[in-house]
């Protein structure tokens, strides 16, 4: 193992992650649940497969686009994101 190479990768995610749309959907999700162990372990689940996802995907993705294509891509993908979440009406989760 690179340990090295895992450590660049812990720091760059976790700072990438501090005050991102996740973290603030985990908090608006902790602050609105009367679970918010749920909230910790359904987000650390879902982080943890995106980004195994990203990890497989986004190497054989990389063999065939260059990489300004799948910059613009990610682009367009988080400008509908934030069109949506402009969009999107409060709803408060209940039990």
């Amino acid at each position: 193992m690179n340990w090295q190479l895992l450590g660049l990768s812990f720091i760059t995610v976790f700072i990438a992650e501090l005050g991102d749309k996740s973290q603030l959907a985990a908090i608006a999700l902790g602050g609105c649940s009367k679970h918010p162990k749920a909230v910790f372990f359904g987000s650390v689940a879902a982080l943890l497969l995106a980004s195994f996802l990203g990890v497989l995907v986004g190497g054989e993705i990389s063999q065939w686009l260059p990489p300004n294509v799948l910059k613009a891509i990610a682009a367009v993908g988080f400008a509908i994101l934030g069109v949506r979440l402009l969009l999107a009406k409060p709803e408060t989760i209940e039990e």
